[in-house]
């Protein structure tokens, strides 16, 4: 793989990381405050979305060795 490549997925999987802390402490915080459960689920679907998303991001960056 290109360095170019290599970089862009990792900027890629920093942008995902960094959105997957906010949705945490959004939650938290609707948790704390005691929002409508509907939200908050909502809000933890979005969020494990997105650590799909970055899941994939990773295989891409260190992908499997068959030893």
């Amino acid at each position: 793989m290109a360095d170019q490549d290599q970089a862009e997925l990792r900027m890629s999987a920093a942008k995902l990381r960094q959105e997957h802390e906010d949705y945490d402490a959004a939650i938290n915080a609707m948790i704390t405050v005691g929002c409508d459960a509907l939200r908050i689920q909502r809000m933890k679907k979005k969020k494990l979305a997105i650590k799909d998303k970055l899941t994939k991001v990773e295989d891409q960056i260190i992908p499997d060795i068959i030893a």
